[in-house]
């Protein structure tokens, strides 16, 4: 059976570290596949001493996806470090073949150390990859497929990390058991941590296949409810040479089972029965709240009134001010500038200009539906000081048309000094007063 060794990682404690140890424990070891961190979770409160990240499970968890190829680095990754700062037992993530070629493993490689992964799994597939146990598998050539686990390890030495790296080969299925075989002494002489031959169709081949590189561990696939490799209890798996067994449907299958049945039910207007659904305070318990509670006591300050007293409330008299000051904010605001420059006379060369520029001016903008923005009078003078925020005032002669304006006699109050539109299609119009 499997083993009870519990490998949370210690203080201090890398997550390969703690994989390391569990590696190095007696016994076989099971590692359900999680696809979120709350399927992560119920894996650790289980008692499991590792877990996977698979990439069929978060395909159909994230995306509603199979798993051929569509979900991308950056959608795992993301998904990995929710799932990594969820619990405290190693993770070994799904790396596919890499995201590309030999640089892009490297990025891959190093992105999983940061997200917080115990272990990568690396496989030999060409994109677009498909699940090992599916049809359409089509595998790199020998040479690229060791480069690709050298790739792997040099990222994790430039890291200075100890990821450990499992590399998976897809060659059973897609071309034969002696070339996966042949690959995964390769992968080994490598430098690979964990072998791993994928879909392999019997028991005898599963002996076979840990008989190879006999001081490398060995991982088992158990695909639950159909695959192409037998079922075999964790007893048998230890007793053949495996040391781990990933089982990749088990959460995720059950989740959807259980999801159709509620829903059925509730459409039929029941709820889900008892032995189905947990309690609310069974989920609370779940989920964390009676840990954030406890953690939340850590926190709280001392001589602090009852939220009731002292608190601020609304007065009848706030709330009618309040509602005036809505009411004229509706309102049409009219600004009105009187000129700073009213009867000033100069006796200098200026003085006409001075007597230009202090001449009041209406400023009026329209929006394009019509409604009135702005209808302001200022001196003439503020006008070049708002080219800047008009930017249909720039380049304008404003001193000569004024200065033509003051001239025609037959100049009235309100005529018309500069029409344009604005860049947001406001009509902007000028009038000399």
């Amino acid at each position: 059976m499997g083993s009870r060794y519990v490998a949370s990682a210690a203080a201090g404690e890398t997550p390969a570290k703690a994989l390391r140890r569990l590696l190095e424990s007696p016994g076989i070891h099971q590692g359900p596949v999680c696809h979120d961190a709350l399927s992560a979770k119920l894996i650790e409160r289980a008692g499991f001493p590792l877990a996977f990240m698979g990439g069929f499970a978060v395909s159909a968890a994230r995306l509603g996806l199979p798993d051929v190829g569509l979900i991308s680095y950056g959608e795992v990754l993301d998904q990995g470090y929710q799932i990594t700062q969820a619990v405290s037992i190693p993770v070994v993530g799904d790396g596919d073949n890499g995201y590309g070629n030999h640089m892009n493993i490297k990025r891959t490689v190093k992105g999983f150390i940061r997200a917080g992964f115990a272990g990568i799994l690396l496989e030999d597939q060409l994109s677009p990859k498909a699940c090992g146990h599916t049809r359409g598998r089509k595998v790199a050539s020998r040479e690229e497929a060791v480069m690709r686990i050298r790739a792997a390890i040099d990222a994790r030495n430039e890291s200075g990390s100890d990821l450990v790296i499992i590399a998976r080969t897809d060659s059973r299925q897609a071309v034969s058991l002696e070339e996966a075989l042949w690959r995964s002494r390769a992968f080994g002489d490598a430098g690979a941590d964990i072998l791993f031959i994928d879909a392999l169709a019997s028991r005898e081949e599963m002996k076979a296949f840990c008989q190879i590189s006999p001081s490398i561990p060995k991982l088992a696939n158990m695909l639950e409810g159909g695959g192409k490799t037998p079922i075999l209890s964790p007893a048998e798996l230890q007793e053949i040479g495996y040391k781990l067994v990933v089982y990749p449907l088990s959460l995720i299958g059950v989740s959807i089972r259980a999801m159709e049945d509620a829903l059925t039910a509730l459409k039929d207007g029941r709820i889900p029965p008892p032995g189905s659904l947990p309690t609310f305070e069974e989920i609370k318990e779940t989920v964390g709240f009676n840990e954030y509670y406890k953690e939340e006591e850590r926190y709280k300050l001392t001589g602090v009134p009852p939220s009731d007293e002292g608190a601020f409330t609304i007065t009848p008299k706030i709330q009618e001010e309040a509602s005036q000051r809505a009411e004229r904010i509706s309102e049409p605001v009219v600004e009105l500038i009187r000129p700073v420059h009213d009867g000033y006379k100069s006796n200098d060369s200026n003085d006409r200009s001075s007597d230009i520029w202090s001449r009041t001016v209406r400023l009026k903008v329209t929006g394009n539906n019509g409604v009135e923005k702005l209808d302001v009078l200022i001196p003439a003078g503020f006008l070049e000081g708002l080219s800047s925020i008009i930017p249909g005032l720039v380049g304008v002669n404003l001193m000569e048309l004024l200065e033509n304006a003051s001239q025609e006699s037959t100049t009235t109050k309100g005529k018309l000094l500069l029409e344009f539109n604005g860049t947001m299609g406001d009509k902007i119009q000028v009038f000399v007063e």
